[in-house]
């Protein structure tokens, strides 16, 4: 493994901390309430990051996301890129990607997903229907994302959609919503999969969307992951500079003890999250396996985001507690990516079973070639 970043990665990474540095503050994101910040999104897409990720891969996608995390910016570059730009570029159609992707990249089109899949039926005369309480930045959104029942993945409009305003713990524009026999279009086209028997086509056609489905929700949970690293980082590193700063009795609060043994544990914790998302998001990018690479990521950053956000208020003392103070948005935006990515333990469970199930498919495999040996040597 070598998550050393590439020259582009680099150039993209710097460009998106200093266009988040210099437009993410605390007056424009006090100004935004719990809105986008269009100006921002804007300048994201004219500097070209978001087109940048299709070159940059995942692990480019995780870089830019912690400078967005540092600065809790109020935009939707992660689904618009996950959802969007990755899912389309990896699993649509020709058609779709010389569609969408141009519109992606300048950010004129802005998608979002409903994932982990949800009751919405799918390929039912008319379209889907169904309703998905919770879509994050789904006011922002031209398309989402929607995975039904059978881990179909369908392109639907939003304008073809009933979107309701819901307020989440952080401000992610998010919405719900309801389908009604609403029109959506299969990701990778309708046609994607033909066979002449049907049963094979059955078959194929659940298996496809198994992977895609499993592709599109590990490299989501990869990205989050990143973004819950800075988060993290940028909660850190306001409970150092404050610190190091406040005294109580003639001396820096962060010379004592207790002060430093809190903010090392959350240094580490978020240390953890970082490279645990850092080797999911490599290895997808090298082609290899990564969806239980991507559970341990999301598992960190669930888990050891919830530590180290409560930390960082912590170590603020009463201040922390002010919901008008910078470190609070960081605290609000730590609970919200947890309750996004999972319940830890459920997390587990899940990664537990992904675990078993490729050590059964590589034993199968292994009795698969002794069998075949077993005959040639015959």
């Amino acid at each position: 493994m070598d998550f050393t970043p590439t020259q582009e990665q680099t150039a993209a990474r710097e460009l998106a901390a200093r266009i988040f540095g210099d437009l993410s503050t605390h007056e424009r994101l006090t100004a935004a309430g719990t809105d986008s910040d269009a100006e921002l999104w804007k300048a994201l897409c004219e500097a070209g990051l978001p087109a940048a990720v299709e070159d940059i891969g995942l692990l480019g996608l995780v870089l830019l996301l912690e400078e967005q995390g540092r600065t809790t910016a109020q935009v939707p570059f992660a689904a618009s890129c996950v959802y969007g730009l990755l899912a389309v570029s990896a699993h649509g159609s020709a058609r779709q990607r010389e569609r969408l992707l141009p519109g992606i990249a300048d950010g004129s089109v802005v998608v979002t997903g409903a994932l982990p899949a949800t009751a919405v039926r799918g390929g039912v005369p008319g379209g889907l229907s169904g309703v998905v309480p919770f879509v994050p930045w789904l006011r922002d959104a031209t398309h989402v994302l929607v995975a039904d029942g059978e881990h179909r993945l369908w392109l639907v409009r939003t304008a073809d959609a009933r979107c309701e305003p819901v307020e989440s713990t952080a401000p992610w524009s998010a919405g719900r919503l309801t389908l009604d026999a609403t029109p959506a279009e299969r990701l990778g086209g309708a046609d994607a999969y033909a066979y002449a028997d049907a049963d094979a086509c059955a078959d194929a056609c659940a298996d496809a969307c198994d992977e895609t489905y499993e592709d599109v929700l590990a490299t989501a949970r990869t990205a989050f992951a990143g973004l819950q690293a800075g988060v993290c980082a940028g909660s850190v590193a306001r409970a150092v500079a404050h610190t190091n700063t406040r005294e109580q009795f003639g001396r820096p609060l962060a010379v004592k003890q207790g002060v430093q043994l809190r903010a090392a544990d959350a240094h580490l914790d978020t240390e953890a999250i970082r490279v645990t998302a850092y080797e999911a998001a490599w290895r997808r990018d090298e082609g290899l396996d990564h969806a239980a690479h991507a559970l341990t990521a999301a598992w960190w950053a669930s888990e050891a985001g919830h530590r180290v956000v409560h930390a960082g208020q912590h170590l603020h003392g009463g201040t922390g507690a002010d919901l008008e103070h910078p470190v609070h948005r960081h605290f609000l935006w730590g609970r919200q990516l947890e309750a996004y990515l999972g319940c830890g333990s459920e997390l587990l469970q899940e990664l537990g079973e992904t675990i078993v199930q490729g050590e059964t498919e590589r034993e199968a495999e292994r009795w698969t070639e002794a069998e075949t040996e077993g005959e040639g040597d015959a």
